[in-house]
């Protein structure tokens, strides 16, 4: 099989925020695969408060910065810089490899990222993160989400403050063509990035969507989005590694196997 075409006839829904979800609907796209652009996730800007400019007024005395995401990138450096110049000597810190990226991007030459396990577990397990005692760090997010990082920081000594600079919600989408090419046999994978993305989808799809969820497979990047409860409603559940390749690489297994 040329494995540039190894996705061939493979359809996949790309739940993630639509953006993203383009860029990588374009790169599967190139190997062959039938995508379906279906945001379960929006990001939103938010209001900037008195509590988020407290926190950006208070990263010049910051050790440490860490991101979650990309979105924490694109909205977090937004909100800083229009205060002032990003503080040479606050570190920079990435959650997953595409956060990473991100930030590269955006003009850090020397980010703080695990080279195995891209996640919060795998951030906290990196020298850096090991000796923090006294430290204070800003974590750059969207409101809410898990509390692993900061407690874990915390209980190594850290101050740790958010700056939560946008926000996520369930985006009111018609599933009716979905479900159609889903009931014309288009569909064997579906792919989300979070709990709550997943939990979103589910719930768009409607009453009646755990026989359809049931005809394939749901892929994942993180052993803790397939312990979800929604997860179950699926066939078979994958966790794939990081990034489009390893996205890719999973999804060509679904299609050898089918």
């Amino acid at each position: 099989m040329n494995v540039e075409r190894d996705l061939e006839g493979l359809g996949i829904v790309i739940t993630r925020p639509r953006e993203p979800a383009e860029v990588l609907a374009r790169a599967l796209q190139a190997r062959g695969a039938r995508t379906f652009v279906f945001p379960a996730l929006e990001i939103e800007d938010v209001e900037p408060g008195p509590e988020l400019a407290a926190t950006l007024a208070a990263l010049p005395k910051a050790a440490l910065a860490i991101f979650v995401s990309a979105h924490a990138v694109e909205k977090g450096l937004a909100a800083a810089r229009t205060r002032a110049a990003w503080p040479s000597h606050v570190e920079v810190a990435a959650v997953g490899e595409a956060t990473a990226e991100a930030l590269r991007n955006s003009g850090f030459a020397r980010v703080i990222s695990p080279a195995g396990r891209h996640d919060s577990e795998g951030l906290l397990e990196t020298p850096r993160l090991q000796a923090v005692a006294g430290e204070n760090i800003i974590v750059f997010r969207g409101e809410g989400g898990r509390e692993h990082l900061r407690q874990v920081l915390e209980s190594r000594g850290a101050k740790v403050a958010y700056a939560q600079c946008y926000r996520r919600r369930r985006p009111s989408a018609d599933a009716s063509a979905l479900l159609g090419a889903w009931d014309r046999g288009e569909v064997q994978a579906v792919s989300a990035l979070s709990g709550e993305t997943l939990e979103n989808f589910v719930g768009m799809l409607g009453a009646g969507a755990d026989g359809r969820l049931q005809k394939v497979a749901l892929v994942v990047p993180h052993p803790a989005i397939a312990q979800h409860r929604d997860a179950r409603h699926f066939g078979r559940v994958l966790v794939s590694g990081p990034g489009h390749e390893g996205l890719a690489e999973t999804l060509s297994r679904i299609r050898v196997s089918t």
